[in-house]
């Protein structure tokens, strides 16, 4: 059988055309349909198939095999069968899936090509994937100012809108190119030739001038598998993220009553606020601990079992553990503290360095029969019981 005819490499902008059904196959074990001719791009070289309707039925999936049949995989309703072989089929490519493609694989070249001319950062290796686009290059560091260089670079070319031609070379005009990598295959080299810029072999769906690309907008640069990383993205995609991220900073601009400009210091000025603001809480419960300890000390000093059993109302687990680091250097102390919070009663049980008290076998115990939840070591535990629970009462009763 004769590989599929692609129609998508002479003319990327094809969004319907007819096919006649030449076989029925599988695809890892899922039925498939292949057509003498075909505009869906399958699944390779980074890029991800096309979507879209053939017949009436929704294309879920594309791919190729090494004899180059393109298998398309239907999404059939129950009892449904493949159309019959030998006959016209309508396919029906998601065109904006496509546009986007064209776009994201197109501004991956010229990324890749402005990478090497400003960072002599060779691509080794790129994704195209649903949400993110990378590219891997044979540097293990790359410096972010020269990313951002070569982004600006990409987008003075889209701006300039050049030609770019896919075609498949004679031999003869193979041997005059200047390809930016080696072909992966010996014969059939299809090349994508962006015009002053960049000629690389390529066998994906590409836009025909560079303004259709739109932008390229470099995301992240980092050290991935030691390798220098580059996420970006391009076209409808880079735009949509770019709203989203203005929606956002305007809705901010308007919390703060400011303008979008003015967020960050705004934001400055709210981190001081806050930091200030944790430094007098940190100050008021310090006051606040010394307090609760002194009058916890004074029932520790009367308490033959040299223990003290309290609830700290609004104590936070920070609060109970100040109150605790006081009234645990008496040596022979046991501690058993509660917080009392809208959320639920933090507890914590500490002891002193010459105490025997067992803290977190004695929690395990309480949290048990409240319904609660904690544990620790022998000589310091913390956990939480449900709201309304009877502390004292609960450890009396537990301590016999």
């Amino acid at each position: 059988m004769a590989s599929t005819e692609r129609l998508y490499f002479a003319d990327p902008f094809l969004h319907r055309f007819q096919g006649r059904v030449v076989a029925h196959s599988t695809w890892e074990g899922v039925p498939s349909v292949i057509l003498e001719r075909t505009a869906f791009y399958p699944e390779a070289g980074g890029q991800m198939a096309d979507r879209g309707l053939l017949g009436a039925v929704p294309v879920r999936d594309v791919q190729v095999d090494d004899a180059g049949l393109v298998h398309h995989l239907l999404e059939l309703p129950e009892g449904a069968s493949l159309p019959a072989i030998g006959t016209e089929v309508s396919g029906e490519i998601d065109r904006m899936r496509r546009r986007l493609h064209m776009a994201l694989h197109t501004g991956q070249h010229m990324l890749s090509r402005a990478l090497v001319d400003v960072a002599n950062a060779n691509t080794v290796s790129s994704r195209l994937g649903e949400t993110l686009c990378t590219i891997d290059v044979d540097l293990d560091v790359l410096d972010e100012r020269k990313v951002a260089e070569a982004e600006a670079f990409v987008n003075a070319v889209i701006d300039d809108d050049v030609a770019i031609r896919a075609f498949f070379p004679t031999p003869e005009e193979l041997a005059a190119l200047t390809l930016r990598r080696a072909p992966k295959v010996t014969e059939n080299i299809r090349v994508v030739q962006i015009e002053g810029f960049d000629v690389s072999p390529c066998g994906g769906t590409h836009c025909t001038r560079s303004a259709q690309v739109g932008m390229i907008r470099v995301l992240s640069v980092e050290r991935y598998k030691g390798k220098g990383r580059v996420t970006f993205s391009a076209g409808r995609r880079a735009r949509s993220e770019l709203w989203a991220e203005a929606d956002t900073l305007r809705g901010l601009s308007r919390a703060f009553t400011c303008g979008p400009g003015e967020v960050p210091t705004s934001i400055d000025k709210l981190r001081r606020e806050l930091t200030e603001a944790r430094e007098a809480l940190g100050a008021a419960r310090a006051q606040l601990a010394e307090h609760a300890a002194g009058e916890l000390a004074a029932a520790l000093e009367r308490s033959p079992e040299h223990r003290v059993v309290a609830v700290l109302e609004g104590a936070s687990p920070e609060s109970l553990r100040a109150v605790a680091a006081r009234l645990t250097s008496r040596p022979e102390a046991a501690v058993l503290l509660a917080g009392r919070l809208p959320e639920g009663m933090p507890v914590l049980i500490a002891r002193g360095a010459g105490s025997s008290f067992g803290c977190g076998a004695f929690l395990k115990r309480l949290a048990e029969a409240a319904g609660g939840r904690g544990g620790g070591r022998p000589e310091h535990a913390e956990g939480r019981l449900p709201p309304g629970t009877d502390f004292p009462a609960l450890v009396a009763s537990l301590l016999g």
